[in-house]
């Protein structure tokens, strides 16, 4: 069983979000991910060992720690403030 922790500027941002049909895609999202938590986009640099799903016009980075089956959800972003 996959566990699942959210850090607290991931949760500010969902909080955030008053359009109910992009919350609809978040948690969308969020499901396929634990279902198959390889499914984000690997990044690289700085980024490394993080992945990312794209929600338009967000993005959505989370970590998969496979020795611990553990997704940690860091952070949903604009698209234009990476």
């Amino acid at each position: 069983m996959v566990t699942i922790k959210y850090d607290a500027v991931f949760e500010r941002n969902i909080k955030k979000i008053k359009d109910g049909l992009l919350k609809l895609k978040v948690k969308k999202q969020i499901e396929k991910i634990v279902k198959s938590p390889e499914i984000g986009k690997p990044m690289k640099f700085g980024r490394k060992g993080t992945r990312e799903v794209y929600i338009p016009p967000f993005r959505l980075s989370y970590s998969y720690i496979k020795e611990e089956d553990t997704i940690i959800f860091f952070e949903l972003y604009h698209k234009d403030e990476q």
